[in-house]
């Protein structure tokens, strides 16, 4: 996979450009890389074309804000788009890259084709939430390495810990220089962000529900009641974790594909 840089407000950021043909933009999550999407973009990209976009402060990108709000993450990436004259797309975010999605589809609905919360949701925290964010802040200004080495394990199902061990090693080192204050100014954008259940219902194109039974970062009970907001909801519900590109391989690849054309199809 190559590599570009695009310059927003004189920060860097990191992206991927696959394929030719109708455009598929991948986000990934809190604490992870573009590089979660090496694998789905090589196959992805004999259909669509691929933009992965690297979130500010992650990875090789810069950190715009010291709030990195969705709302300044999603004009990034609708700047970055113009730049490389990509205009209607499907676009798939993991964990707080549905966040960053759905922000995107509230201010520019007349860019999306399709809608995907991979491992996310349309809720605003609850103040449990809020509050877990703020005790993670304090965290990672004294422990920011261990708080980095004990994040990503608890993503994964308890019994696929073991069974994904090397991936999780591989996690960890794409992010272990993650700075604190990108650590933290994500952390304080998602504690911000609001409710976007009127996009589920107002916008008008297919959306995927990708969940895990045992994702202890999403209620599935609840994301079950936000699809049944959907005039078109494909949902894919899988005895998993939170990691389902890693911990459910083929089975979510096949859901993005097939959701993707479908989108270009209607």
């Amino acid at each position: 996979m190559t590599y570009n840089f695009y310059s927003y407000k004189n920060k860097k950021i990191r992206y991927s450009v696959q394929g030719e043909g109708n455009t598929l933009v991948l986000l990934h999550g809190f604490m992870e890389s573009i590089r979660i999407w090496e694998d789905f973009s090589e196959e992805l990209c004999k259909i669509f074309k691929v933009l992965c976009i690297e979130l500010p402060g992650h990875g090789k990108s810069d950190l715009i804000d010291d709030i990195q709000s969705m709302e300044s993450t999603a004009d990034m990436i609708n700047e970055l788009c113009k730049s490389i004259d990509i205009e209607k797309f499907v676009i798939i975010g993991h964990s707080m890259g549905g966040y960053v999605s759905l922000q995107f589809a509230e201010m520019f609905p007349e860019k999306i084709k399709g809608l995907g919360l991979f491992h996310s949701h349309a809720l605003e925290d609850t103040e449990e939430a809020k509050n877990n964010r703020d005790r993670a802040c304090e965290i990672v200004k004294t422990s920011r390495k261990v708080f980095i080495s004990q994040f990503i394990p608890e993503l994964f199902a308890p019994e696929n810990v073991l069974r994904f061990e090397n991936e999780i090693k591989e996690l960890q080192s794409h992010v272990i220089d993650m700075s604190s204050e990108a650590i933290i100014a994500s952390q304080q954008g998602m504690k911000l962000r609001t409710d976007k259940l009127n996009i589920l219902i107002d916008l008008d194109v297919p959306k995927l529900f990708i969940a895990g039974k045992q994702d202890s970062r999403v209620n599935l009970q609840q994301l079950m009641a936000q699809a049944m907001l959907c005039n078109h909801a494909d949902i894919l519900i899988l005895n998993i974790g939170h990691m389902g590109y890693i911990e459910a391989r083929n089975e979510t690849l096949a859901s993005i594909r097939n959701f993707t054309e479908k989108c270009f199809s209607i």
